[in-house]
């Protein structure tokens, strides 16, 4: 946003120099880039008048100038311009003048003949040669033929000025304008805001019966005003207008399309003009345009819509994109005579998808992204009105059409004084507070809350009580917040116990060989039939996605075994057939009537193939056992005591003879085993796969803390084998059960090494071979003591279980 020094002064009173009012906005929360002094460095250019044209005797496309400033003496000049005739009046650099870019103006020959000046174009007088007319845009500037000789050249076409760069975050669309700024400057100032005098002069016929307007979505469209001007005279704008849109950054076109623009920039609505005549019935039409259907717009390029879009139509079709483009065929020309005016609020979300979509982007566009005052509709097209009627461009007829579905609620916020202290850190009085907000138009009464707070129009930002506390605190100064050292109670970073239980779980399936994997936590109905779930599992109750990228990705999971088998299968249709993979990832279980699921985290392996064990050993198949083993490593690793292994039918996922629940007293950790053979053969995979699924929130409450060191023992240990024969149906676990607690705190370890069935052994028996290790932490122990609890301990296993030592 450019904004004009000098212009800035027909609303406040600006007591301050260009950059201290740059300084001064700064600080209040509207950050100024930079400020540029239009005119400095230009010197000794004046107003001067052509009086005769004649060809340069020795050069094609050089012509001599006859030119008077209004001194005593003519000048001769010697140019190249091709845009220039007698009569016009032109910015003269004379001897010793300095233009824009450095250049110094010495008398001089061109071919031969004398120049002892320079007609100057808008570029070297430092002007944007994109706000310049479009045949001076390269040539000699042309000034209104009623232009005074002799004038410094700078204030006569706005050069002593100084133009402030607004940078505004996306929120302050009431920036965006000449009276926008200038009610901040105001504030900061302690100044009176001077709103432009709109006095409109309708004198043609009314407005009514000529135009309708028709809203078909009113949420995109909350307001649509129109006004009508007659018997137009389109032609150029004054110069002062024309200064003004330079300055701000904006080419003059024409009369008419310079008040829209003027307007836009003045009050920050935009607006648009339509040729009357070429619309259908004198009908406006706003709706979403049709898939497909086309616009050509003001800049000759064929538009094609979509059903997102809003475009401004008659019952012919579109004639405008809302906010964004006019249509080329309802242009204003030099052919148009009646001119429909348009003052509407759209939807900022619409407009900046519909200006991305087609690649537009227009003043007009960016400030209905940022939103616009809608009570300042009718406003604008009244000033627009009374801009066409000082100009003698037209008439305007009277009334206006005000289709206004909504009309704008006025939104009543309670500020207490004492909340700013807390969030600012400084002290703001509740007088100071009333002061700061009625200078920046809002409503303020007080009651016993505090202050009651009516937003105005043009601040739909504002909507909550910290809004508010922001206002008064870039207005009363963030400079004057005290500096102050943070505070609060300190914490060192560290990992929750949870996270660090992840990170050590993760580290120890590492050691043990496993690659950790990621996959979706979207998946489909389909796996759970592959997986053998039956129809009524409840882990069949998922929550759908309402916008799913495929149906492969519709739901949210419930296991995560259905993930592990598919890393395995892609893996093996690449020939990897030994591979062992775990993930610690959420499953998502549902809560009956809760809306949302119970998300619970579970680390979940699967492994198949071999492991190798060097060139002269046979690898060993990734079997039931192994998975308990690398289970038995993680819950030692993790300081988690006291469970069990149980045989397990009951999940169809699992081979019925080879599975197994981890339990820790009454909490249910996991399942593991061989995954059913129906399963392997639904992924397609090679051979037998074991996996596991452990509820990590159980496991992570049942985790101890850190092992601590225990000294390495002093004597020595006595190894002895014991071998009984137990029948089939006793459980080994039951057994070391019994040999430990028998055994008391002289047993230091008890290994199964040896399982035997066979000719030997009583059918229905079996020969179990444990080794046994005692050691005492005070003396060596003696082969008596050894032998004492061997007896011990067999006597138990026989009365227990009937166990009798195997010969």
């Amino acid at each position: 946003m450019r904004v004009s020094y000098k212009w800035l002064k027909d609303y406040v009173d600006v007591t301050v120099s260009p950059g201290e009012l740059a300084d001064r906005l700064t600080l209040s929360g509207i950050a100024v880039e930079g400020v540029h002094e239009l005119g400095a460095g230009i010197e000794r250019v004046f107003t001067g008048k052509i009086l005769n044209i004649e060809p340069h005797p020795n050069a094609d496309r050089l012509t001599v100038c006859a030119v008077t400033t209004g001194g005593p003496e003519n000048l001769q000049i010697v140019t190249g311009a091709t845009n220039i005739r007698a009569g016009d009046v032109v910015p003269v650099a004379v001897e010793g003048a300095r233009l824009a870019a450095g250049l110094v103006i010495k008398k001089s020959k061109l071919r031969g003949v004398e120049s002892r000046g320079m007609l100057c174009s808008g570029q070297e007088l430092g002007l944007d040669p994109k706000t310049m007319p479009a045949d001076q845009a390269h040539g000699i500037m042309i000034l209104p033929p009623e232009t005074p000789l002799g004038l410094d050249i700078k204030p006569v076409i706005g050069l002593d000025d100084a133009i402030l760069e607004l940078d505004l975050t996306p929120n302050r669309g009431d920036a965006m304008s000449m009276v926008g700024v200038a009610r901040e400057v105001a504030a900061l100032l302690g100044q009176k805001l001077r709103l432009p005098d709109i006095d409109v002069d309708e004198t043609g016929d009314g407005i009514e019966g000529r135009v309708k307007i028709d809203i078909k979505d009113t949420e995109l469209c909350r307001r649509y005003v129109a006004k009508l001007f007659t018997g137009i005279k389109v032609g150029p704008s004054p110069g002062w207008m024309q200064e003004r849109l330079r300055a701000a950054g904006v080419r003059p076109i024409s009369n008419i399309v310079d008040i829209t623009n003027y307007v836009m920039m003045e009050l920050g609505q935009p607006l648009h003009a339509f040729d009357y005549d070429t619309l259908k019935d004198g009908r406006i039409i706003v709706r979403r345009a049709g898939e497909g259907e086309v616009l050509v717009s003001l800049d000759g390029v064929e538009r094609r819509l979509n059903g997102d879009m809003l475009v401004i139509a008659d019952p012919g079709g579109p004639v405008a994109v809302a906010g964004v483009m006019g249509g080329l065929a309802t242009e204003v020309t030099e052919n148009t005579r009646n001119v429909l005016l348009e003052s509407a609020w759209f939807n900022p979300i619409s407009i900046r998808k519909t200006s991305r979509v087609l690649g537009l982007r227009s003043e007009s566009s960016s400030r209905f992204e940022k939103g616009i005052d809608l009570t300042g509709c009718l406003r604008a097209a009244r000033r627009a009105a009374s801009l066409l009627a000082e100009m003698g461009a037209g008439q305007v007829a009277s009334g206006a059409v005000d289709n206004y579905p909504a009309p704008h609620v006025p939104k009543t916020i309670i500020l207490r004084p004492d909340r700013i202290e807390h969030l600012v850190g400084t002290a703001v009085d509740s007088d100071a507070c009333r002061e700061i907000l009625t200078a920046l138009e809002f409503g303020v009464q007080k009651n016993h809350q505090g202050l009651m707070v009516t937003v105005p129009g043009h601040r739909p930002d504002v909507s909550l009580e910290v809004d508010l506390i922001e206002e008064v605190a870039r207005m009363h100064g963030y400079d004057r917040v005290p500096t102050t050292l943070p505070y609060g109670p300190t914490t060192q970073g560290a990992r929750t116990r949870e996270q660090s239980l992840a990170m050590k779980v993760k580290d120890t399936m590492a050691s043990l060989g496993f690659r950790e994997v990621i996959t979706y936590s979207f998946t489909s109905q389909e796996v759970f039939n592959k997986v053998n779930l039956a129809p009524e599992s409840p882990l069949r109750n998922v929550l759908a996605l309402q916008n799913p990228l495929s149906e492969e990705h519709s739901v949210m999971r419930t296991v995560m075994l259905p993930g592990l088998l598919e890393v395995l299968r892609r893996n093996a249709n690449r020939r990897v057939t030994s591979l062992s993979i775990f993930e610690l990832g959420k499953v998502y279980l549902s809560r009956g009537d809760a809306p949302l699921p119970e998300e619970k985290q579970v680390l979940s392996a699967a492994a198949m193939g071999g492991t190798s064990r060097g060139w002269n050993k046979p690898s060993l198949e990734k079997d039931f056992y192994y998975m308990k083993g690398v289970l038995e490593s993680l819950l030692a690793q993790a300081g988690i005591s006291g469970t069990s292994f149980e045989p397990f039918k009951d999940d169809p996922s699992y081979h019925p003879g080879r599975a197994a629940r981890l339990t820790a007293g009454e909490q249910l950790l996991g399942v593991l085993g061989e995954v059913h053979p129906d399963v392997v053969e639904n992924y397609e995979l090679p051979g037998r796969v074991v996996a596991m699924e452990i509820d990590f929130g159980i496991m992570a409450s049942l985790a101890g803390k850190a092992g601590k060191y225990r000294q390495i023992p002093r004597f020595p240990g006595i190894e002895r084998d014991l071998a009984v024969v137990v029948e089939l149906q006793v459980p080994v676990r039951e057994i070391i059960g019994v040999v430990k607690k028998s055994g008391g705190n002289l047993l230091r370890r008890v290994e199964l090494f040896d399982v035997y069935q066979g000719e030997q052994v009583q059918q229905g028996f079996q020969s179990l071979a444990f080794s046994l290790t005692f050691r005492a932490e005070d003396r060596t122990l003696t082969d008596d003591e050894a032998a004492g609890l061997i007896n011990t301990i067999r006597e138990n296993l026989a009365k227990k279980f009937g166990a009798q030592l195997r010969s």
